[in-house]
C-alpha cells in the first residue's frame, strides 16, 4: 500500500466528524498508537452482497449453534482436542435454555467471486462494536448516505435481557450486574461502557482490576468502596487468557472463576459456550462432518458448503493448494502465515503472539482490493468484511482495509449503502 501526497481538506473533515465523537467521549480510539484508525471516507455497499453477508451470518450461526450443543455433552477428550484448556472443562459445559451460544458475536468474512466465504467467527470477546452501531452512522449521516446499520443497536437491549432472564429463570441470583474491561485499555473500557448503556441493564462498570475472588465468590467493589458479590458480569475478556491468569502470589484466581461459573455461582455474558464457538478448531470439525455428510441436514450442509472453506487440523489435505495457517485462539490476524500453492511461506504475521497455540489450516481466498484516502494519502489496501451476530440474528457489518493480513492497526472503513 504506497501512499500518496495527502489532500489537507481531509485532516479537516476527519477532525469534524471524529473531535465531536471524542467530546461525547463514545468514540475515543479513532486513533491508535499515534496512527490512523479509524477513515473519514465512506465505502459504497452493494445492497446484494449486504444481504448476503447477513444471510451467510444467519446460515452459519445456526450450524454453529447446532455443533456447539453436541461439543459441551461430549467428553473431555473432544474439548481438549478443540483447544479448549482444562481449566474450562467444567464451565464450557454451561448452557443456557433458550440462549444462542453467544449473546454479541462477530463473523469475518471475506466477499469473493464465489460468493461470501466465512474466515472466522468472533463468538467470545469481539470488537468493532462501537465502530458498526455508533460512529458509522455518524459518517454517513455527514455523507447524506443511507447507514446499513440504522436501528441495529435496539438490539443490545433484547438480547441481554434475554439472557439475563433466563439465569433468573434457572434460579440464578441477577441482582448484581457488573461490566468489565481493562480500564487502561481504551477501545475495551469504552466497548464495554458502550454496551453497558445499551444493555438497559441497571449494571455497574468496574475495571477487572478491582475484581476479587473472595469467600468462594467473585466480588467487586460497591457504592460504599466495599466488597460485594457478583451475580452476573459482562466480561470483555477470554476466557483463554482468564484461564492462565494467577495473583501476585501465584493463586491461580483464573481458573477459580472459572470453576465459580461450572458450579452456577456467577453467570457470565457472553456465555462459556461462546468461547467453544470460537475455536477455529471448530471450524475444522464443522467441515470434516460436513465432507463425511454427516450429523448436518441437507439445508446446513448446503450453507456449509456455500459460506465456509474447506478447514483442517492438518495441512495435508491442502497439498497443492494455498492455504493459511491460524492459531485456534488467535486474535486481529496474530500468528497468522500464509502459503503459497507449492508450500512456500509467503506472508506471515511480524508479532510474537499466538504462535505457540495448536494450528488450523484454512483453504485460502483472495480479498477484494479497496482504495480510500487516508492521512497519509490515496491508500490500496484488502477489504475484510465483519457481521455482528446479535442475540441469534445478523446485525451491523462493519468493514476493515489492511494488508493479507488483517491485522489490529488495519483502517475502519464506514460503510453506506450505495445509492
Amino acid at each position: 500500500m504506497s501512499p500518496q501526497r495527502q489532500r489537507p481538506e481531509y485532516q479537516a473533515v476527519r477532525e469534524r466528524l471524529y473531535g465531536s465523537m471524542r467530546e461525547e467521549g463514545t468514540f475515543t480510539w479513532d486513533m491508535m498508537y499515534g496512527e490512523e484508525y479509524a477513515l473519514a471516507g465512506l465505502h459504497r455497499a452493494d445492497a446484494g452482497a449486504l444481504r448476503e453477508i447477513r444471510q451467510a451470518a444467519a446460515s452459519l450461526g445456526a450450524v454453529i449453534a447446532k455443533t456447539v450443543g453436541v461439543i459441551q455433552q461430549a467428553d473431555d477428550t473432544l474439548l481438549l482436542e478443540l483447544g479448549i484448556p482444562h481449566q474450562a472443562l467444567g464451565a464450557c459445559r454451561i448452557s443456557v435454555e433458550r440462549v444462542q451460544p453467544t449473546v454479541i458475536g462477530r463473523f469475518d468474512f471475506a466477499v469473493t467471486r464465489q460468493g461470501v466465504k466465512m474466515l472466522e467467527f468472533n463468538s467470545d470477546t469481539p470488537t468493532g462494536i462501537v465502530e458498526a452501531f455508533y460512529a458509522n452512522s455518524r459518517i454517513c449521516s455527514y455523507y447524506g448516505a443511507e447507514d446499513p446499520n440504522r436501528g441495529m443497536e435496539a438490539m443490545f437491549r433484547g438480547a441481554f435481557e434475554r439472557i439475563v432472564d433466563a439465569y433468573r429463570d434457572e434460579g440464578r441470583a441477577t441482582g448484581r450486574i457488573v461490566f468489565s474491561s481493562l480500564d487502561w485499555h481504551e477501545e475495551d473500557a469504552g466497548t464495554t461502557r458502550y454496551l453497558l448503556r445499551q444493555s438497559g441493564l441497571a449494571g455497574t462498570f468496574v475495571p477487572l482490576s478491582e475484581l476479587r475472588v473472595q469467600d468462594d465468590l467473585l466480588k467487586a467493589p460497591g457504592a460504599d468502596g466495599q466488597l460485594q458479590p457478583v451475580d452476573v458480569l459482562y466480561r470483555l475478556h477470554a476466557l483463554e487468557k482468564l484461564a492462565e491468569e494467577c495473583d501476585e502470589d501465584g493463586y491461580p484466581t483464573g481458573a477459580h472463576v472459572l470453576d465459580l461459573i461450572a458450579r452456577r455461582r456467577l453467570a457470565v455474558i457472553n456465555p462459556p459456550s461462546g468461547f467453544v464457538a470460537q475455536t477455529k478448531a471448530l471450524q475444522a470439525l464443522i467441515w470434516s462432518l460436513h465432507e463425511s455428510g454427516e450429523f448436518y441436514d441437507p439445508e446446513e450442509q448446503e450453507a456449509i458448503e456455500a459460506y465456509m472453506l474447506p478447514t483442517y487440523l492438518d495441512r495435508r489435505p491442502l497439498a497443492g493448494q494455498a492455504y493459511v495457517q491460524k492459531p485456534i485462539f488467535g486474535r486481529e490476524g496474530g500468528g497468522v502465515a500464509i502459503y503459497d500453492p507449492g508450500g512456500d511461506l509467503a506472508e506471515k504475521d511480524a508479532e510474537p503472539l499466538y504462535w505457540d497455540q495448536p494450528a488450523v489450516f484454512q483453504q485460502y481466498t483472495e480479498l477484494p482490493d479497496i482504495e480510500m484516502e487516508t492521512l497519509d494519502g490515496l491508500r490500496r489496501g484488502k477489504l475484510l468484511w465483519g457481521c455482528f451476530y446479535i442475540g441469534g440474528e445478523p446485525s451491523a457489518v462493519i468493514a476493515r482495509m489492511g494488508g493479507r493480513i488483517t491485522n489490529n492497526m488495519s483502517y475502519y472503513v464506514p460503510v453506506g449503502a450505495a445509492d
